[in-house]
Formats: structure tokens, C-alpha cells, sequence
């Protein structure tokens, strides 16, 4: 282990947290798409677990590759990531492939994977976010010039992203703002973006709801929330399984690959896996995914505390925040304290593209970790 922590750069603790998440990942995939495997695959979920673990490989590569860049290099990229990011999202609402209503991924040629470019821009926004505000610490206060040249794209971004995922449109707005709080935007701009950003997405409901072909996410979005008020049994389908697996996990699980709720939950591999983790492994596991979560945030912002750049301070922050986020999302859903969203677990539940950009950000963060650990030994070196 020491010889292997001699190749890896950056806070140690993320990186463990990372590898216990994919092995977690690994175990609970391979148990919840029994019902997947049978659907498509004639039963042999074999398929899917080598498919996981090769994709949890290459991220483990991304990260790796990532972490070896020196963070500042993303800076002048997210620029070019963030012009390609418009198009894409655009083509997407357009020509996407459709599932659930939604256009929200586009098909990877030859490969049997689709790539949700919601998850390119998201990356790109939060890196772009944090290098304009680098930038523009000095004029920030002026609105103009300052403030309107940051939040543009993230309006614009977010707003493509909406009619067909507003779980992670919401959640990369609020992320964004939070960033420039404490990128020391001032509060009465971002109380203003706030207002407008409310009243830009009420006329596109009214609108949906007045012209019901544009867009029928509006009504999705309507009934979810309707049916989580109002708990009704026939509707909740999914959110009252997952909740029938948690509570048959109890306090250590009914071990693995003993889950009987993962044949029946319709997204048991991807939006609903910390309800087959509970009900294989039981709270105590559940608690200590938990934990990993919030460590990996307050590794992140330890990070971001300790960088001598604003940059570097801002984006570590925003990535970290971003992923607990969705990550704390995923499992509220789960639990049934908020409606259902279609938010992945991070580095857990099966995916493909999603995997792979959260290991680019963690390799991003863990960049800045590393260029922050030489400037300390550097700076050690000089006292003595």
C-alpha cells in the first residue's frame, strides 16, 4: 500500500474513499441488475458486472490522469468545454434519445453507451464559474462588467437543461450561486439572479401547461410532486418499494445478493441502489456510506481552504459540494423525504459517462490538492 501511495498524488483520504465506493459499487451492482439481466441478457448478469468493473477501471484511469495535470490547465479548457457544452445540450433536446419523456442522452456509436451531456456541461460550467470569478475579483461588485459576464452562462447552461432535467438544473444553479457567494459575489446581484431565474422557469410551466406539446416534463415534474404530498400508494410505486427494501434491511442487511425488492424496482442499479445497499448490508453500512460522503466533503473543503489560489480554492469547492450534494439527493429520494428526481448515487450506482466525469472532477480536486501539499513542502523546505 505505501508503494502504491508513492504513484498517487494528492489527499490520501479521497482517494481511499474513492476505492471503497467502487468496491461498495461493484458489490451492490452486481446483486441489483438480476432483474436487468434477465430482461436482456437471458439472466447472465455477468455482463453487466464486467461491464461496470472495466468502466470503474477507466475512471480509476481518468482520475489518475486527471490528478497529474496541473489544475490550472483547466481553466483556459473549461472555456472550450463550456462553448461546445450549448450545442450539444441543444441537439440533445432536439434529436436526443428519448426515455422517460426526457431527451437527456445522446448514443456513443458502436460503443452501447449513451452520453448524458448534461454531465459534460455541469463539469464544465462549475470549473468556468470558478476561473471567471478568479478573474473578476476586483470588479465582482460592478454588475456589468463583473457580475453579468458570470452569471450569463450559468443562465443559459442551466436554462437548457431544465425542460428535460430539472433535478440537475436546480441543483447546478443553487451549486453555482453558492460558489459565487463565497467567491464574494454580492448578495443583492445574486438575490436578482434568484428572482429572475423563478420567473423565467414559471412563464416556461405556464407555457408548457398552455401548450402541452412543447414540453410534458412540466407534467411529470406535477405528478410527482402531487403524488409525494399527497402519499398516494398507486402512484409512489417506486419511492414505497424502495422504502419496503430499506425497512427489511434493518440495523446489518439481509446479505448479499439476498435483496428481494432489487427484482422489482424498475431503476434498482442506478436511481434507487442505496435502497438495495440498505436492504443487502442493513443501516449500519448505510451510515457508513454516509460518512464516506460527508468525509469526501469535508476533505474538499479542507482542500479548498488550503489553496493559495482563488481559482483553485473556488472550483475545488464547488466539485466537492456538487457530488455530496447529488449524492445526499440520491439517497433523500430513497428515503422518501423528497419526490423523485432520477439522480444517480456518485461513484456507486451503474452507469457509464456519469462515472467517468465524477472521476475527471475528483481528479481535478485531488490536482489541487497536490499542487497545495508542494507548495507546503516547498515552503517548509525554504524555513529550514
Amino acid at each position: 500500500m505505501k508503494a502504491l501511495f508513492n504513484y498517487i498524488k494528492g489527499d490520501k483520504v479521497i482517494w481511499v474513499i474513492v476505492l471503497l465506493l467502487s468496491i461498495v459499487s461493484v458489490l451492490v451492482v452486481y446483486s441489483s441488475v438480476e432483474a436487468l439481466a434477465f430482461r436482456s441478457h437471458s439472466g447472465n448478469a455477468g455482463y453487466y458486472l464486467i461491464k461496470h468493473v472495466i468502466i470503474i477501471m477507466f475512471g480509476f484511469l481518468l482520475i489518475y490522469l486527471t490528478h497529474n495535470l496541473k489544475y490550472t490547465f483547466f481553466s483556459r479548457i473549461s472555456q472550450i468545454a463550456l462553448y461546445l457544452s450549448v450545442p450539444l445540450l441543444l441537439f440533445t433536446l432536439l434529436k436526443g434519445v428519448n426515455e422517460g419523456n426526457a431527451n437527456r442522452w445522446l448514443q456513443i456509436p458502436g460503443t452501447g453507451l449513451t452520453f448524458q451531456p448534461s454531465d459534460f456541461a455541469k463539469l464544465a460550467l462549475l470549473i468556468y464559474v470558478a476561473r471567471m470569478l478568479a478573474i473578476k475579483q476586483t470588479i465582482l461588485n460592478d454588475f456589468k462588467h463583473g457580475f453579468l459576464p458570470i452569471i450569463i452562462p450559468v443562465i443559459a447552461i442551466c436554462g437548457l437543461i431544465f425542460p428535460s432535467n430539472f433535478s440537475t438544473a436546480f441543483l447546478l444553479f443553487v451549486n453555482c450561486l453558492f460558489i459565487m457567494f463565497i467567491g464574494k459575489a454580492k448578495i443583492t446581484h445574486l438575490l436578482l439572479t434568484v428572482g429572475i431565474a423563478v420567473a423565467c422557469a414559471g412563464l416556461f410551466i405556464l407555457l408548457v401547461f398552455a401548450f402541452p406539446h412543447i414540453n410534458n416534463r412540466v407534467a411529470t415534474w406535477k405528478s410527482r410532486i402531487e403524488n409525494f404530498s399527497k402519499g398516494d400508494k398507486a402512484d409512489n410505486y417506486q419511492a414505497d418499494l424502495a422504502m419496503i427494501a430499506i425497512a427489511n434491511g434493518g440495523p446489518v442487511g439481509k446479505g448479499p445478493g439476498n435483496s428481494t425488492q432489487k427484482a422489482f424496482l424498475p431503476q434498482a442499479s442506478s436511481d434507487f441502489i442505496f435502497a438495495i445497499l440498505v436492504e443487502e448490508y442493513g443501516m449500519i453500512m448505510a451510515l457508513g456510506i454516509i460518512f464516506l460522503y460527508l468525509t469526501f466533503l469535508f476533505r474538499g473543503v479542507r482542500i479548498a481552504t488550503r489553496s493559495g489560489k482563488t481559482f483553485g480554492s473556488l472550483m475545488a469547492a464547488g466539485l466537492s459540494i456538487n457530488l455530496v450534494l447529488q449524492a445526499l439527493v440520491n439517497m433523500c429520494v430513497a428515503v422518501h423525504l423528497i419526490p423523485v428526481t432520477g439522480q444517480p448515487l456518485p461513484l456507486v450506482s451503474m452507469g457509464g459517462t456519469s462515472i467517468w466525469f465524477t472521476s475527471i472532477a475528483v481528479g481535478i480536486i485531488l490536482s489541487v490538492s497536490k499542487e497545495t501539499e508542494s507548495n507546503v513542502t516547498e515552503n517548509l523546505a525554504t524555513t529550514t
